[in-house]
C-alpha cells in the first residue's frame, strides 16, 4: 500500500472509531487512546492525522454532516428518476430524508446534542452553512424558478428553514418516543412547507 493511501486508510479507521466513542461515552470522557486503540493505530498516528481531540471532533462532525448532505442529494436524485413532480423530488423528499439521517444515534449526540457544547456557536454555524445551507438555497431557488415558491429574497428563506429543520431534528433526538417524535414532527414540518408552496 502506498503512503498516502494507507494515510487515507488511518484517516478513515480513526473518524469511524471517534464517531463510534464519541456516540457511546461523549465528547467529554472519550479519549484519545481509546479512540487510538479501537482504530487500531498508535496515539502518535492520531496526532499525526489530528491535532487534538478537538480537531478530531470537528471533522467527525464535518464527516457526518457530508453523509446527510450526499443522503439527501441521491434521495432527491432518485424521485427526479421516478419523475415525481418537483415539489415531491426536492422540498419533501429533502426534508423527510434529513430527519430519518438525523434518527442515527451518531448525528443524535455529535451533531445535534454536543456540537454547540465542544464547538461553539459560532462554528456550528459555519458548519451549516458550509453543508446544508447550499443544498436548501439550491432547493428553493428551483422552486421559485418554476412558480412553486413566491419570488422573495432567497437567503434569509435559506437560513429560516435550515433552522426550523435543524430544531425539528433536535426536538426528535431528545424526544423519549423517538419514531413518534419523528413521525409527528415530520406532520408538522410537511404542513409548514406546504404553506409556502404556491397554489393552482
Amino acid at each position: 500500500m502506498k503512503k498516502a493511501e494507507q494515510s487515507e486508510a488511518t484517516r478513515t479507521a480513526l473518524l469511524q472509531a471517534a464517531r463510534e466513542i464519541f456516540t457511546e461515552h461523549g465528547y467529554a470522557d472519550a479519549t484519545t487512546g481509546d479512540i487510538a486503540k479501537r482504530a487500531g493505530v498508535t496515539r502518535g498516528a492520531l496526532y499525526y492525522q489530528f491535532r487534538d481531540k478537538f480537531g478530531l471532533f470537528r471533522a467527525v462532525v464535518e464527516d457526518l454532516n457530508l453523509h446527510i448532505v450526499q443522503k439527501v442529494m441521491s434521495a432527491i436524485q432518485v424521485r427526479q428518476e421516478e419523475g415525481r413532480d418537483l415539489w415531491d423530488t426536492t422540498a419533501r423528499a429533502g426534508t423527510e430524508t434529513f430527519l430519518d439521517a438525523c434518527l442515527d444515534p451518531a448525528v443524535q449526540r455529535i451533531v445535534l446534542t454536543e456540537v454547540t457544547t465542544v464547538l461553539g456557536w459560532e462554528e456550528e454555524q459555519e458548519l451549516d452553512e458550509n453543508y446544508g445551507l447550499g443544498v436548501v438555497r439550491g432547493v428553493i431557488q428551483e422552486l421559485m424558478d418554476v412558480g412553486l415558491v413566491a419570488p422573495q429574497p432567497l437567503d434569509p428563506l435559506a437560513y429560516l428553514i435550515l433552522s426550523v429543520e435543524r430544531e425539528a431534528a433536535r426536538y426528535i433526538a431528545r424526544a423519549d418516543d423517538i419514531p413518534a417524535a419523528r413521525k409527528e414532527m415530520g406532520a408538522s414540518l410537511e404542513r409548514l412547507l406546504d404553506g409556502m408552496r404556491v397554489k393552482g
